[in-house]
């Protein structure tokens, strides 16, 4: 009778990851917190009446959150599932689109203040 060994293999440990998804995560809370004012100021779009471009943007606006939200919910189904390359890619592409939105803005300016 052959004897089968139980040998359990150590698995590589993941604490850097989670400590940046958790970070992330937290500055894609504050996205959303910025996003709860811009929220609320869009619907000023429709001061100069109802147009196809206010519902545009109001639309594009209040759909934002679907994004972040879908990000990090798959990067953690990643992340318990082991993928761990992507459940950082995903983890960092939640706050991605404000954070770039953010330098650009900075860019812009910085450019223009040092042209005029």
């Amino acid at each position: 009778m052959r004897k089968i060994m139980n040998t359990t293999e150590e698995k590589p440990k993941r604490t850097g990851l989670l400590v940046w998804m958790i970070v992330s995560q937290a500055l894609t809370l504050v996205s959303l917190l910025i996003w709860l004012l811009v929220a609320g100021l869009s619907v000023m779009a429709f001061d100069s009446g109802v147009s196809t471009e206010a519902w545009t943007i109001v639309i594009a606006v209040w759909s934002y959150p679907i994004i972040p939200i879908v990000l990090v919910i798959v990067a953690w189904i990643a992340y318990a599932r082991r993928k761990n390359t992507l459940a950082a890619i995903l983890s960092g592409l939640s706050f991605a689109p404000p954070f770039l939105l953010y330098l650009g803005i900075f860019v812009v300016n910085t450019f223009w203040f040092a042209t005029h």
